[in-house]
């Protein structure tokens, strides 16, 4: 096997289909057959498992997926120490984001990226963020931002900004449900309310649970929705109320749309993480980007854009 044989397999197995892999890679369907099958041969094991869906990788298909990818990374690697490592980062870097932080950062870090290190091709991969955290763990992101802190062997993260949590409401009263007092809210007062949350595979829901539990309470979900946006417009027509970040409502309660409360008692808040790989070091692409990353978040929310954030420490 060689390194180009490699760089098709990762992409057959990432595209789930010869054709898509050809196309991505601009080398004729028969030939990454081929190469396959040499493969197959050399290792003496079928690698692919072919479904009405697509391929998806054996056991061992997934071993060689595994060390395929911390080949080539490497391999990257090398290459641009022996270029010189002062030189103008350049490369491709993939970062994933859960969809709430790629709608306020992706622009901006985007056109920074394109002015100040036009050699760097910047991917932006939007999920939930377990799919984000379990991308960066398979190696098919370079980095991430999360709402959860992760050190382990494999990964490891920085808190970058603080984000405030808070309750949103209709501006009608609900029928036969008490509101609260404008102002500041309790938590054991919100847990009570009919509440629209994401479901429990969301890290916001994981957190709300976290927090009511520690404080003995348990939350009156009475909807689950994994959209902010279908969960604002349910609160808006009066169906119920919710806890979601600041900056996700403020248009809506700028406009009159929406009441929103600030939660003590505790107060809610989670941090934003950087995450990067532990156990491989990171090319100058990666580490450039991962720096720019943290200073447009900054920049964000010290301008207000990003709004009910608070920078943390500058040590990283």
């Amino acid at each position: 096997m060689d390194l180009r044989q490699l760089r098709y397999f990762v992409a057959i197995v990432e595209q789930g289909s010869f054709s898509k892999a050809a196309a991505t890679l601009n080398v004729a369907q028969p030939a990454l057959s081929l190469h396959v099958r040499n493969m197959e041969a050399d290792l003496g094991t079928a690698l692919l498992f072919r479904t009405p869906h697509g391929v998806v990788a054996t056991e061992a298909g997934e071993i060689l997926l595994r060390n395929a990818r911390a080949i080539i990374d490497q391999f990257l690697i090398a290459q641009e120490e022996i270029r010189g490592h002062e030189a103008e980062p350049s490369g491709e870097v993939r970062l994933g984001l859960p969809g709430t932080i790629s709608q306020i950062l992706s622009v901006p870090l985007i056109i920074a990226a394109r002015e100040r290190y036009p050699k760097i091709k910047l991917r932006i991969a939007e999920a939930m963020s377990g799919f984000v955290a379990e991308w960066i763990r398979e190696g098919r992101v370079d980095i991430s931002i999360l709402y959860i802190p992760v050190e382990d062997r494999v990964l490891s993260s920085y808190p970058v900004l603080t984000e405030e949590l808070c309750l949103l409401g209709p501006v009608e009263p609900i029928a036969d449900v008490k509101a609260p007092a404008f102002g500041t809210v309790a938590l054991k007062q919100v847990a009570p309310l009919p509440l629209i949350l994401p479901s429990s595979s969301h890290g916001l829901r994981e957190l709300l649970e976290r927090e009511a539990a520690t404080n003995q309470l348990q939350m009156n979900t009475t909807i689950e929705v994994d959209s902010y946006a279908n969960i604002k417009e349910l609160v808006e027509k009066g169906i119920g109320y919710s806890i979601l970040p600041y900056n996700s409502i403020a248009r809506e309660v700028h406009d009159g749309r929406l009441r929103s409360w600030r939660i003590h008692k505790p107060e809610l808040k989670r941090e934003v993480y950087l995450v990067h790989p532990a156990d491989r070091p990171m090319t100058n692409a990666v580490s450039t980007i991962e720096k720019l990353c943290r200073e447009t978040l900054l920049d964000l929310a010290a301008t207000g854009q990003w709004r009910g954030v608070t920078p943390l420490s500058d040590e990283t």
